[in-house]
């Protein structure tokens, strides 16, 4: 249990360290883009067409890469009306596994589809109406943010239930 910690803890911390990472490169992105639009727009009075369509990328991405990264801190939006009802710490473990459980089945139903709809991206091969980018490049992010949720709930459910168990290990060695 203990090396699953250890593991667990070294590779989320990489992963960590990788994501904040490319968040913070993507929303400096953004941010130069925009930037860039509105000096060219409001002062020079000559917009640019088309970074309106090229920040539909980074948004993209960073949409999913965050949901991703509040998956791996464990801060996405919950509501444990639970533990409003019930006292039992037992209890309340049991139905943050519960929970944990249904979130990784949801999300690994979404994966399925997200996976499914990246086959078509890269099928169809769809461009973008101005630039011609390939939105296989937005559209991409959609599986993989999907598919690191999974992961990460995944770590969450092994989590909640081998912290229970040490627990119980060390109540039951005193």
């Amino acid at each position: 249990m203990k090396k699953w910690q250890q593991i667990n803890n070294f590779i989320g911390e990489k992963v960590y360290n990788v994501q904040g990472v490319l968040l913070f490169i993507i929303l400096l992105g953004i941010a130069f883009l925009v930037f860039i639009q509105v000096i060219l727009r409001y002062v020079l009075h000559h917009p640019l067409m088309g970074i309106e369509e090229l920040l539909l990328f980074p948004t993209i991405w960073l949409f999913f890469l965050g949901n991703a990264n509040a998956s791996l801190e464990r801060t996405q939006i919950k509501a444990p009306v639970i533990d409003a009802f019930i006292k039992a710490p037992k209890t309340i473990k049991i139905f943050r596994i519960i929970m944990v459980l249904i979130s990784f089945i949801i999300n690994c139903w979404l994966t399925y589809w997200a996976y499914q709809y990246f086959l078509y991206s890269i099928r169809v091969h769809k461009l973008s109406s101005s630039l011609y980018i390939p939105l296989v490049y937005a559209e991409s992010l959609v599986f993989i943010g999907f598919f690191l949720m999974c992961i990460y709930t995944f770590t969450e459910i092994i989590d909640n239930i081998i912290k229970p168990l040490s627990e119980y290990k060390l109540a039951g060695n005193k």
